[in-house]
């Protein structure tokens, strides 16, 4: 048997309960008996308390729940972890060794760069945590939260993750994208698409956002549908400076499409934006993102088919304090082909694998998409993306970190690593820049077009 039909043999027997249960209970309701097992044998967020059975995985604790010693409001975070040593490096020699821990993404990107491409492995820290009034939103709703509109929407929000015991996997990707990353904030990242040799031009960016609904628990219905007002700015270079995007993502995009408008500095004028959705490119990525890969995956999952695969343990990103660090300049982390991968950091977590196949009829430029899901966080934390000659052609990773400032675990730095080009797109690279600001000030009526024609003339 070859190794690819061994680790396939692996993966099913590894998940064929989990998976066969989630098809028997796929439009079962989550019980009391079920909400009460959150905070006991499942963590607050439905994550397995208990460690693996050799310890590789250790018991949840909370996660950190207060700031590292001298952190300041507006740092970047020091590394709670920084005396860890890599316990080994996976690399294109020993890939066998590790094959069924790795996602397919991982194990091309190993055999696409032997030379350079490698996986530093560290102790698994579970730091993933959440205010504890979000928690309890979460018990608070659990068995009041259904999917709508053919699982491309909720009926209610309330600022917490929907689904604790996800049933299918349209609630583990729901999960993904309502889970709590604050109410406000501000940040300064760059963007970076190198050609092959390692040459690229820096875009600076300002993002802000506001989720407005955080505890509300509303019905949701044309009233009460905007998930999240974002606005993102490109500062530099100069021919692309002043350029502006807004968008007021709706949380069912069935009953209201999601709406964006954009500032052109050439024209200075405001301009709907119909099409910042799916498959077109994002922002400035040189054709090397889609719209709906920023944070991994966002917006309407009504093109895709969802299956949930069950649950592995895996190593993916985690904790990467280093890709964060104010120590380093850009150029350190930007190389050619893949970012410098000894600023990286994987660790074993279980994670919840769902597929994502297009629907007959619609259209995408990815056929396949299969996510890689943090049980602690929700986060989405690796995607392997198939062409529609069901090729492998880009892995995506969200190299994470707690946010103890805020008590929220998402990513520091997305990468998007196209295998057949030989280019990637690296988006976060905030070293060189002023640190997020969570208390930024802002308001509903700041994201209008009249608002944003104001700001784009200043």
């Amino acid at each position: 048997m070859s190794l690819k039909m061994k680790r396939n043999t692996l993966f099913v027997s590894m998940t064929a309960v989990v998976f066969l249960g989630a098809l028997m209970i796929a439009e079962a309701e989550i019980t009391e008996e079920e909400v009460a097992r959150l905070g006991k044998d499942l963590t607050p967020l439905g994550g397995e308390m208990a460690g693996n059975a050799d310890g590789t995985i250790p018991k949840y604790e909370g996660g950190i729940t207060k700031p590292v010693l001298g952190y300041k409001s507006g740092d970047h975070h020091p590394d709670p972890f920084a005396d860890d040593d890599v316990l080994f490096t996976i690399n294109a020699g020993n890939i066998n060794q590790y094959a069924d821990k790795l996602t397919d993404g991982h194990q091309a990107l190993l055999r696409q760069y032997p030379d350079t491409y490698k996986m530093p492995v560290y102790p698994t820290r579970r730091s993933a945590s959440v205010p504890k009034h979000r928690s309890d939103k979460v018990r608070e709703f659990a068995t009041r939260i259904k999917l709508v509109n053919e699982g491309n929407g909720v009926n209610i929000y309330a600022g917490c993750i929907p689904f604790p015991i996800p049933k299918n996997g349209l609630e583990v990707i729901w999960n993904h994208l309502l889970r709590y990353r604050g109410v406000t904030g501000i940040r300064k990242v760059g963007q970076a698409a190198p050609t092959r040799s390692g040459k690229y031009t820096l875009v600076q960016l300002e993002e802000n956002w506001l989720w407005p609904y955080q505890a509300s628990g509303k019905a949701v219905d044309k009233g009460n549908n905007i998930l999240c007002y974002f606005e993102q700015k490109i500062t530099s270079p100069a021919r692309l400076a002043g350029t502006i995007l807004m968008v007021h993502e709706t949380l069912d995009q069935v009953v209201q499409p999601r709406k964006a408008w954009s500032y052109n500095t050439g024209q200075r004028r405001v301009r709907r934006a119909p099409n910042v959705a799916y498959d077109n490119p994002g922002t400035a990525s040189d054709g090397m993102r889609t719209t709906d890969q920023l944070d991994m995956f966002n917006g309407s999952p009504d093109r895709y088919d969802w299956k949930l695969l069950g649950k592995k343990e895996m190593y993916v990103p985690y904790n990467s304090y280093k890709l964060h660090s104010d120590k380093l300049k850009v150029s350190d982390i930007i190389k050619p082909l893949h970012i410098n991968q000894d600023l990286t950091r994987y660790e074993l977590h279980r994670v919840w694998v769902v597929d994502a196949s297009l629907k007959s009829g619609k259209r995408h430029i990815y056929k396949k998409r299969r996510f890689y899901i943090d049980e602690d966080s929700w986060s989405v934390l690796s995607v392997d993306q198939y062409d529609n000659q069901d090729r492998m052609w880009r892995v995506s990773e969200a190299h994470s970190i707690n946010y103890y400032d805020l008590l929220s675990f998402f990513t520091t730095l997305d990468v998007h690593t196209d295998i057949l080009s030989g280019r990637y797109l690296a988006h976060g690279l905030d070293n060189e820049n002023d640190m997020y600001d969570f208390e930024y000030q802002t308001k509903a009526s700041d994201y209008t077009p009249a608002s944003l024609r104001r700001r784009g003339r200043r």
